[in-house]
């Protein structure tokens, strides 16, 4: 028999006072997944502190298991001993993704190059996003696809018996495509080069040289950067890889703080990387008080401590360019522009359209829920502000078992005239468990609500 489905979790998030005192968000997502996977890789061990202990990251640790790597947690830390490079295991099981994309895009491109089969499986969100601009440039390489109409997953993986090197000039900007490439660079003999003309996250060229591989970045007369990796050399284990907080994550309370009255909150140990910044960069371009405190280094990375205060934001243009350094955080921006003085208008939107949900159509359906004045195009989104939040409020938000829509709309709940309400708030646990708790206790009104009227 089929297990019975597990019943949505509506949330309720209710206007609140203020948002007073600090916060530590969740370790960066985007590193620990590469932390893990560059761990299983090594010869040797790499003790991991600060990993995001979401269901993605975890999903991701489980393919690193079935494929040889011993991962266990020791306290506070978690300790990968490797198989070494070109030494993955065959798995045994389809390797179950939940709705990890990122964990599922980049073991493609990790296992693309080896010579045995790797069958991929995810949840219904992830089973619905395309893949295809990840398996292209595998196919180049020689890696044969089995897969459903549209390569999506389920879908089958058998790399070829040597992969070939490529040079490959990625059609969007996608940092997804890039490491996967990358990291399928690592089993194939000679130099695999990615050619980036806009730049995104940086994290896995960090991180492999880290972890010992040969590579090189450079730019072009164009602006075009050129990332080469040699393939088939030997990574070692990192003695303390620590993973600094969630900026996508922080956006939640960052974003709460700045639209709630009378609110005063510091956001510990942020990742500050220049290619994840976009979203304080536009905020303080909307007058938003948000001061860098601490400024230091933390595996590789630089880090701060974010200090945020209730602001009176304006409206601004959000040039296309800029997406790349702040594509998950455009919901919870368009939340900010709800409470915003005047227009904010957001271009090269295009990528939201493809990630766990139709995101750029579930946040106007979000805002038309909620009473907030927008327009939205196939790549843009438009969005009238209200500073004092009348108005706002009272509809119900269909998530699409998207995390990202949940969170934002909920901190729009925090400071509209009105409740609103996330029709399931289950699948917030995939990036950022302690999200409620945390609200909570800066002075959130956040109520579970499944229980009303059973």
């Amino acid at each position: 028999m089929k297990p019975e489905p597990m019943a949505a979790k509506p949330i309720r998030a209710r206007r609140a006072e203020c948002l007073s005192g600090a916060a530590r968000v969740p370790g960066d997502k985007s590193i620990s997944h590469r932390a893990l996977m560059l761990g299983a890789l090594a010869a040797g061990r790499t003790r991991i502190t600060g990993l995001l202990e979401g269901e993605d990251v975890l999903a991701t640790g489980a393919a690193m298991r079935a494929m040889g790597a011993r991962i266990a947690r020791d306290g506070a830390a978690w300790l990968v001993d490797g198989v070494g490079n070109g030494c993955l295991l065959e798995p045994e099981a389809p390797l179950d993704f939940g709705n990890a994309g990122t964990g599922a895009r980049l073991t493609m491109g990790l296992v693309g190059a080896y010579d045995f089969g790797a069958t991929f499986v995810g949840d219904p969100s992830l089973s619905k996003r395309p893949m295809g601009r990840v398996l292209d440039p595998l196919r180049l390489m020689g890696c044969q696809v089995a897969a459903r109409s549209g390569d999506r997953l389920p879908l089958t993986l058998h790399g070829p018996r040597t992969a070939a090197p490529i040079v490959y000039r990625l059609p969007m900007a996608s940092a997804q495509v890039k490491s996967a490439v990358l990291l399928a660079g690592l089993n194939a003999p000679g130099v695999t080069t990615v050619i980036e003309p806009v730049a995104t996250r940086d994290h896995t060229e960090k991180m492999l040289i880290g972890f010992g591989a040969e590579l090189s970045v450079e730019t072009d007369a164009a602006g075009a950067r050129q990332i080469a990796v040699v393939g088939q050399g030997t990574l070692g284990g990192i003695a303390d890889l620590v993973v600094p907080g969630d900026p996508s994550s922080a956006a939640f309370p960052l974003v709460a703080a700045l639209i709630v009255p009378g609110s005063d909150v510091v956001i510990e140990n942020v990742l500050l990387n220049p290619t994840r910044t976009g979203l304080i960069e536009t905020l303080i371009e909307m007058g938003a008080s948000i001061a860098i405190e601490n400024r230091r280094s933390a595996g590789g990375e630089e880090v701060g401590d974010l200090h945020v205060r209730h602001s009176a934001l304006k409206g601004v243009n959000v040039p296309a360019e800029r997406a790349p350094s702040m594509i998950d955080e455009y919901p919870v921006l368009a939340v900010a522009a709800a409470f915003a003085e005047g227009e904010t208008r957001m271009q090269g939107l295009g990528e939201l359209r493809v990630k766990e949900s139709d995101r750029l159509a579930a946040v106007a359906a979000g805002l038309l829920a909620n009473g907030v004045t927008h327009q939205a195009g196939e790549d843009w989104l438009v969005v009238t502000g209200r500073p004092d939040g009348k108005g706002m409020g009272g509809g119900t938000v269909a998530t699409h078992l998207d995390h990202r829509i949940a969170m934002s709309f909920l901190v729009l709940g925090l400071a509209a005239e009105r409740p609103v309400t996330v029709d399931d708030g289950r699948m917030i646990a995939t990036s950022f468990p302690e999200f409620l708790s945390l609200m909570t206790a800066l002075g959130g009104t956040l109520d579970d609500v499944s229980e009303e009227g059973r």
